[in-house]
């Protein structure tokens, strides 16, 4: 996966990214009245900040009021059902990503909606998470930690925000390249697993960046790891989990779709605004302090994206013999 280098000037970056963008955005789909952007998870959470900070620019760019609507639940199951179901006139957008649009596909029996056949519109950003302990463990390092899961097997414990989720799958993952054997303990969300962990009734939890970051600044947790190939700008000092394990990458992503059948031009127009907005000096500066990492897509591109990635996940669920709770 090809990524913008963290230390690069922003200026630069967001230079670089809108030379392409501008000669696109002649005579197009303009919209006359708000758009209800969908987010299918809880108000506070990475998908809910990198939406807040996107649309607050691609509302000035459109000329219209954006709305972030939050709509949680069912793993995201039913915020994405209900933006998939709406009129495909460019009203109504959905955040998609990883868990509601790929992993959900092949962890549950059977979605009301089928993320395939939806219109993609835009990569929004890459989000790796990052592997933390709680303080107590004696675990400096992934090496650490890995050394002591091997001694002690099956005692060690990992929180995550429900079977399925991309917190679990990166423990999963991490447990089958590296032959470590790990206690899984399911929430029902984010928020209660990170408050279990703080106060050690868990031992590790992979958590994003930006719910994460605060925690060690303040030596409530540790990090120890950020899951994916390469380091994240946000946290230089901590080795990213491909520097130990050879071949590890899960970085999570978050993206942009359109109802199936939507008119290509609203598909361009909304992918160029995104676009647009991701090359904004302040919005990428605020993205990459909260550890995402932006490599604007065309819808194009972004479509070849989806199906690597689709094809990609299916052999990984399949493989772990994970089935979503309830499917």
């Amino acid at each position: 996966m090809i990524r913008c280098p963290a230390r690069l000037p922003l200026l630069a970056v967001a230079c670089a990214l809108s030379v392409p963008l501008a000669a696109s955005a002649q005579g197009e789909w303009r919209p006359s009245k708000p758009i209800r952007w969908i987010v299918p998870f809880a108000a506070g959470g990475a998908a809910d900040i990198v939406s807040r900070v996107i649309t607050a620019k691609a509302a000035e760019i459109l000329g219209t009021q954006i709305i972030v609507d939050n709509r949680g639940g069912a793993s995201g199951i039913i915020g994405a059902d209900f933006g998939a179901k709406a009129a495909p006139d460019g009203y109504t957008v959905t955040l998609g990503g990883l868990s509601s649009h790929v992993l959900n596909y092949y962890l549950f029996e059977k979605l009301p909606y089928d993320p395939r056949e939806q219109s993609h519109v835009a990569l929004l950003t890459l989000v790796p998470n990052v592997f933390t302990v709680h303080p107590s463990l004696p675990a400096k390092s992934l090496k650490d930690y890995l050394a002591l899961a091997r001694a002690r097997p099956g005692e060690l414990t990992y929180a995550s925000s429900g079977v399925g989720s991309s917190q679990h799958l990166n423990a999963v993952v991490l447990q089958q390249m590296t032959g470590i054997r790990l206690t899984h303990v399911p929430y029902r969300s984010g928020a209660p697993a990170i408050s279990d962990l703080i106060g050690g009734q868990v031992m590790s939890m992979f958590v994003t960046i930006p719910s994460g970051a605060p925690l060690m600044r303040a030596g409530r947790l540790r990090a120890i790891g950020i899951a994916s190939a390469t380091r994240s700008g946000a946290l230089p000092d901590v080795p990213s989990i491909g520097e130990t394990v050879k071949g590890y990458d899960m970085t999570t992503w978050y993206s942009l779709h359109l109802p199936p059948k939507a008119p290509r031009e609203i598909v361009t127009r909304l992918g160029t605004a995104v676009n647009q907005s991701l090359a904004d000096p302040a919005v990428l500066k605020r993205l990459v302090e909260d550890g995402a990492i932006v490599k604007p897509m065309s819808p194009e591109e972004f479509s070849g994206f989806f199906r690597a990635e689709f094809e990609r996940w299916g052999p990984v669920i399949r493989n772990s013999g994970i089935k979503a709770q309830g499917s």
